[in-house]
């Protein structure tokens, strides 16, 4: 490969939720590994923080604008972010032309005694989304590598199923109405 085209997909993701769950951690955490081999494939991802404009909600469309994945991100210990989920996911749906790939994240797992949120409340609100879940702590590094992991992996599947190329990177196209197979919890 001639380093400018260093890989074979080229994935934007982005990380939404409410201010102070942790979002920004998660991003700094993963920074080290920018491309992933992906089935044989070198696939970078780009991965997008909000830098904490949903305070003064100045997300933009533009934000949106290409984007393949998007992590909702909560806090366990912070009820009120896990119940803004919903409002989160009716901004994706607003803000995209096409369907994307969602992934719940309940972040901040390590913080077992001030837990608000159980696991399973997490998995049946991603079952009811129809999205794969994962807790994370950025704290202490788990499931970090896991989630980004799962997530190229859903867009891939996507992709499979309408791909167009783009500037010599294939970029995904998903039209909406397209049946979304049940898939268990990540």
């Amino acid at each position: 490969m001639d380093g400018v085209n260093d890989y074979d997909y080229l994935f934007k993701i982005l990380l939404i939720g409410d201010s102070g769950v942790g979002k920004s951690c998660v991003l700094l955490r993963f920074t080290k590994i920018k491309t992933i081999d992906l089935n044989g494939k070198q696939t970078k991802l780009q991965i997008w923080d909000t830098a904490g404009q949903e305070r003064f909600q100045t997300i933009t469309r533009n934000y949106y604008k290409g984007a393949q994945g998007i992590f909702l991100v909560y806090d366990v210990s912070e009820r009120d972010t896990f119940d803004n989920i919903q409002n989160w996911v009716d901004e994706v749906k607003n803000n995209t032309e096409k369907a994307v790939t969602m992934l719940l994240i309940g972040n901040k797992c390590d913080l077992v005694n001030k837990r608000q949120v159980s696991t399973e409340e997490g998995e049946q609100l991603a079952q009811n989304l129809k999205m794969c879940f994962l807790e994370t702590s950025a704290k202490d590094n788990t499931n970090i590598a896991k989630c980004f992991q799962v997530m190229a992996g859903e867009i891939e599947i996507k992709l499979s199923t309408d791909e167009n190329e783009i500037d010599n990177k294939k970029i995904i196209s998903v039209t909406e109405g397209k049946k979304i197979k049940k898939r268990k919890i990540c």
